[in-house]
């Protein structure tokens, strides 16, 4: 199977689905595997043919089959208000009730906005209402344990809260209600002088399988498939290692061959040993006033012609006709700047500093890549080692490079490594929100997904206000009712409406 370029930018600044069997570092917000897989699929079989380039927010895609991509996202959209409905219900036994749950989704701006276009959200928020469905239902079967229907729903409930992890780690949200309502069932039937130790233990393993182990067995094999059908070197290879890089079809170090030891003479590329760090590179940009016309050295995510560098002597002795040799380890080497003809080196110049203000802006410098500097007193770490990735020096004899391929959970750590880095290291461009996170809750401001300029937006996420002051209430309302009911009940306190024996407080939030 090939694919080619899949994806929307609309979302989340970063977040990119590529196929045609090319990686791509998806550094969104939290892990988008499954997404992207889901998403992939369902454009391979309307039609897609993967031409679309997927720029930038509010490209038209003109003739290009999108249909596919966009009507699997709503149709699992369109799933919420039905799972609404049956959570309320069983909760409620109300049916008033889940119809004024289900019918806050189905007539929420926001909601229907999120579940229109090719986004994570949908796929998102319909495994987390199927694992509250599921967690409900579960409940329901404690008179019927290890039926069909109890097998069934605690084993869908596994595969639920898979899917919410696996499309966004957004979804441990859900993976620990789940599991706070589980300890809670245990503790009850702990304490249940009618059932043995042995009977629950057999409650104890059965959960054990169904919400622990079914649910991570499924999670990487979501991440085998992903693997095994994004094999491809692609423009996010920069930020994996030498290693990991080592199994993509088209990457340099895929079935490569180089030297084995290191001569003078030698071009290379070097690479921070940090997972997700960077090559390290140089331009022709120069530092700021203060530091002196030097060039400026960053570290690089991705490969380039700039991060190349020349291994000579420290003396210019360099003897370019004769047999190549070799640097041992404590040599002192000098690097030269394959592209500028400039060496590598570094100044006793101290970064300015003050204690006297808070929140100033400094100057931008090095085209948001990642800082280098020198320093004795740092330990070793991972942060200041290198490892050589290319070595080209046609006088040495080359080696197999087949002995890097990491093993899958190697590859499975870095590549979470990778996106969890990726993703804290994301920051707002200058000027380009104009909301706070903390608007959205009370809908005092939306968020802009994409437009033609800063005025004139084309997709723009703003709640219906109604709905969402009417939610922020309700939720006010519930702690303040069950604080009230809790303080009765202590207090011997019968008020009317409470029921009798066990008090159930339910809070259903759209």
């Amino acid at each position: 199977m090939s694919w080619t370029a899949l994806g929307y930018l609309c979302d989340e600044a970063g977040l990119e689905l590529k196929s045609a069997g090319r990686l791509l570092c998806v550094t969104q917000k939290d892990v988008s595997t499954l997404t992207q897989m889901l998403i992939g699929l369902a454009g391979y079989l309307t039609g897609y043919d993967g031409s679309f380039p997927f720029i930038k927010p509010g490209d038209k895609y003109e003739h290009h089959n999108y249909l596919g991509m966009r009507a699997f996202c709503a149709a699992l959209g369109s799933c919420l208000p039905p799972f609404t409905f049956l959570i309320v219900l069983e909760l409620s036994r109300s049916t008033p009730a889940a119809i004024i749950a289900a019918s806050l989704l189905i007539f929420d701006t926001g909601c229907i906005t999120l579940s229109q276009y090719i986004l994570l959200d949908p796929i998102l928020m319909f495994f987390i209402m199927g694992s509250v469905l599921c967690m409900v239902r579960f409940n329901t079967q404690r008179l019927r344990p290890f039926s069909f229907s109890w097998w069934f729903w605690l084993l869908l409930a596994g595969v639920c809260l898979s899917g919410s992890l696996g499309v966004k780690f957004v979804g441990l949200f859900v993976i620990l209600l789940v599991g706070i309502n589980t300890a809670f069932d245990l503790w009850r039937l702990l304490g249940d002088l009618s059932l043995s130790l042995v009977d629950f233990g057999k409650h104890l393993l059965a959960r054990v399988f169904g919400l622990i182990m079914l649910p991570l067995f499924l999670y990487t094999t979501i991440f085998a498939v992903h693997f095994v059908v994004l094999n491809r070197s692609g423009p996010g290879d920069g930020f994996f290692s030498s290693s990991f890089q080592s199994r993509l079809i088209g990457n340099n170090l895929h079935n490569a061959s180089m030297p084995e030891y290191l001569a003078y003479g030698s071009l290379i590329t070097v690479k921070n040993l940090r997972i997700a760090g960077g090559y390290l590179h140089s331009h022709w940009h120069l530092y700021p006033e203060g530091v002196g016309a030097h060039q400026q050295v960053t570290a690089y995510l991705h490969k380039d012609y700039n991060n190349l560098w020349l291994v000579k002597r420290p003396d210019n002795s360099d003897d370019l006709t004769g047999p190549p040799e070799l640097v041992h380890h404590g040599d002192i080497i000098r690097l030269e700047h394959r592209v500028r003809i400039r060496n590598l080196h570094s100044h006793f110049h101290e970064a300015p500093l003050t204690k006297n203000t808070c929140r100033s802006p400094v100057m931008a410098l090095g085209w948001e890549q990642v800082e280098v500097t020198c320093s004795p007193y740092v330990k070793e770490s991972p942060n200041t080692q290198w490892n050589i990735e290319d070595l080209i020096n046609p006088k040495l004899p080359n080696i197999s490079l087949s002995v890097l391929k990491p093993t899958f959970l190697e590859i499975l750590w870095e590549s979470h490594i990778v996106m969890i880095r990726g993703n804290s290291d994301l920051k707002p461009k200058d000027n380009e929100m104009n909301s706070k996170p903390w608007h959205w809750p009370i809908n005092y401001q939306g968020l802009r997904f994409s437009g033609v300029n800063e005025t004139e937006y084309r997709v723009y996420l703003l709640g219906n206000p109604v709905i969402w002051w009417l939610n922020l209430l309700s939720l006010a309302l519930f702690v303040l009712m069950l604080t009230v009911a809790s303080l009765a009940k202590q207090r011997g306190v019968k008020m009317e409406g409470m029921r009798k024996g066990k008090q159930h407080y339910i809070v259903c939030s759209t």
